[in-house]
């Protein structure tokens, strides 16, 4: 019996591999194909020598530490007030955080241009840098049901209360609590999130595009919608940045339950 499960569940997994990398690998193996009759990574080179390339992926770089410093500063505390003095809400906060997987990126920023349009009390879309500060607020939005669940089991793994009993005991003060002594009990949490986030931030269209930020995503769609071999190079090096974030998850994680050795 143990040898049928164990022979089933070896075929799901081929399977479901076969499934997930065989477009990966054609996708691969087409982006080589630029130079006729040969292999090559003609294509990689243009795209990496492509000045627009340089511009987009560099912006959402920037794009992607703003959002995780924001959800950083705005996920911790929170996370740390509910888990400290109102645990009954924390049901309630869950929903509200995992409310942006189920309201498309497309409904929450036609609600940004709705309330803070050129012509509202509160104009972000009247000049570039306050239409990145609004997608900034987009990609915090999008980002918060992975920035909080990864802080929230963070917080999960340690005595808060304790810890702030002791430390208010010793006299220091809530900002004191929170900097040095439950950011260092949770870093490898809050680095699982902002890895993820910078996943997500990385190859965001919708939002990106609706704002008209110059960002990868849209020069991504753009890219492809005019090129042959260029949209396979560029889902290739997205792939590689994704997935070397959650390689550095992983790493961080399995750092977390490491013991020292005697």
């Amino acid at each position: 019996m143990k040898k049928e499960s164990r022979l089933g569940a070896w075929i799901a997994m081929a399977v479901g591999a076969t499934y997930f990398l065989l477009p990966l690998i054609a996708t691969f193996e087409f982006s080589l194909r630029m130079k006729r009759g040969q292999y090559s990574f003609e294509a990689y080179k243009v795209v990496f020598e492509d000045p627009q390339f340089q511009a987009t992926f560099g912006y959402s770089i920037v794009m992607a530490i703003a959002t995780i410093v924001v959800g950083v500063l705005l996920v911790v505390p929170t996370a740390y007030w509910v888990h400290l003095r109102m645990p009954k809400l924390r049901p309630l906060v869950e929903f509200i955080t995992l409310m942006p997987l189920v309201i498309p990126a497309i409904v929450i920023v036609f609600g940004y241009l709705r309330m803070y349009n050129s012509s509202s009390l509160i104009p972000l879309t009247g000049s570039e840098r306050a239409t990145d500060f609004l997608l900034v607020c987009s990609y915090v939005t999008l980002s918060l049901p992975y920035m909080y669940r990864s802080v929230d089991t963070g917080l999960r793994t340690i005595d808060v209360r304790t810890l702030t009993e002791a430390a208010e005991v010793l006299g220091a003060k809530r900002a004191t609590i929170l900097l040095r002594v439950i950011f260092p009990n949770i870093t490898s949490a809050i680095l699982s999130g902002a890895f993820l986030t910078f996943a997500v931030v990385i190859g965001e269209f919708t939002m990106a595009s609706l704002l008209d930020r110059p960002a990868f995503g849209p020069y991504l769609q753009l890219i492809g919608a005019n090129r042959a071999y260029e949209p396979s190079a560029l889902a290739v090096i997205a792939f590689i940045v994704t997935w070397a974030s959650m390689g550095l998850i992983n790493v961080f994680g399995s750092n977390k339950h490491a013991r020292p050795t005697r």
